[in-house]
């Protein structure tokens, strides 16, 4: 099958109805619950305590799209099949000239998508998935792309010979690597996530320089750890307006079904967010007993845990409702860790005047086939410069459009 493939296949819009606001144990539910106008507002407060359920592997079975199976997105959107036969598609990335840019991770390149036609930008690369211009704004010089073990830049639009920026980055475990740059373009912030689930049995250098977001000049140099605690911040986005760094978090396994939950954070200089001794707060992980407190940073927005977020993108286009726009679409690749299958959507963060409420919407659902099986598993989100939203994943290596049409069919 061609890599890019441009047709309607789905559009199950849902119906307007009242708002459901799931919270406290209700909160916690999972994929039979999904549908487009569910809120869901968990608090740290309603967490359960550790062990409360056993921990399950429940890892899915990938499977074709069934014979009927559709995409539900709210009423007055459209979802259809932007492209296929991609190989491990994850981050999307919109360029300033409308470009569109994927990480097809799988086969270790670039691809670039302009209008009914898509290229290789880069190959040869090892695991690629963060992608980021620099600097910021409509003439970028450069398109930078997080390997799992370096970063490099190319020469942007044009491409070519990769330049090396960032030589050594720590390998094994968690292997994506997010990059986004300030606003002013004077740091690079690129995120690495933990070598093991809980530093379990391991010592403070196997994860020296991890679960962290680090920070460099655009050319590499002056490396900090701008923050850390954070178990894996897959993926990371500014925040229009305040220009504020958020990431999305895939927290740790083994403590339950509904402990604890993943999450979407602004990211502060010099944050402490928890792990592996603390969680969504001063939370203490049993695994890690007489460790003395210290302050960590509580996220603003949690999510069901094991959903596993990967990629986030902020809304800042105008062809979607007035109401949508400052608000940021998370993809949720979904649960292995769970009892009941949980994530496989997309979600909607409600932010009011720049700040977050903690309540998030579901706003693709339907990749879900049974409790054994998916065909979905949503990673990456960008918006288009038409105010479109596309959403890649990789199970069956697709990427979905959705569109505003309003009350047309």
């Amino acid at each position: 099958m061609r890599p890019w493939l441009l047709v309607l296949i789905c559009c199950a819009a849902v119906p307007a109805v009242a708002q459901t606001v799931l919270t406290g144990a209700h909160a916690f539910g999972d994929w039979r619950a999904d549908a487009p106008g569910v809120w869901r507002h968990i608090t740290p407060d309603a967490l359960p305590a550790p062990y409360a359920t056993r921990s399950f592997g429940h890892a899915p079975e990938v499977i074709a799209q069934p014979h009927g199976a559709a995409l539900h997105v709210p009423a007055g959107f459209a979802v259809s099949l932007f492209a296929s036969g991609l190989d491990v598609p994850r981050t999307l990335r919109t360029a300033p000239n409308g470009d569109v840019f994927l990480a097809e991770s799988g086969a270790g390149r670039i691809r670039v998508f302009n209008g009914q036609q898509s290229r290789v930008f880069a190959a040869g690369l090892t695991q690629p998935f963060g992608i980021a211009f620099w600097p910021p704004g409509a003439s970028p010089k450069y398109v930078y792309v997080g390997e799992t073990n370096r970063v490099v830049r190319f020469p942007y639009p044009s491409g070519g010979s990769p330049e090396v920026i960032v030589p050594a980055l720590p390998e094994g475990g968690h292997w994506t690597r997010d990059i986004v740059f300030s606003p002013d373009g004077a740091r690079m912030f690129v995120s690495v996530g933990s070598a093991t689930n809980d530093m379990e049995g391991v010592g403070p250098d196997t994860e020296r320089g991890r679960a962290a977001v680090l920070s460099f000049t655009p050319d590499g140099k002056d490396r900090l750890v701008y923050a850390s605690g954070l178990r894996n911040c897959s993926g990371e986005a500014i925040q229009p307006g305040t220009g504020a760094l958020w990431c999305v978090v895939n927290e740790r396994d083994g403590l339950g079904d509904n402990l604890p939950p993943d999450y979407a954070t602004s990211v502060r200089d010099g944050g402490f967010y928890g792990w592996p001794w603390f969680y969504i707060g001063t939370n203490p992980d049993p695994r890690h007993p007489g460790i003395a407190a210290r302050p960590v940073i509580v996220p603003e927005v949690l999510i069901q845990p094991h959903s596993a977020p990967l990629g986030i993108s902020f809304y800042d286009q105008t062809a979607f409702p007035a109401e949508y726009r400052g608000d940021a679409f998370v993809a949720l690749h979904g649960s292995w860790n769970r009892s009941t299958r949980t994530g496989y959507k997309v979600i909607r963060l409600r932010f009011v005047n720049g700040h977050p409420t903690g309540e998030y919407e579901d706003f693709l659902t339907g990749f879900v086939h049974s409790d054994r099986a998916v065909w979905g598993r949503p990673v990456g989100v960008t918006v288009t410069t038409d105010g479109a939203l596309l959403v890649s994943e990789d199970g069956n290596g697709t990427i979905w459009r959705i569109a505003y049409q309003g009350d047309r069919p």
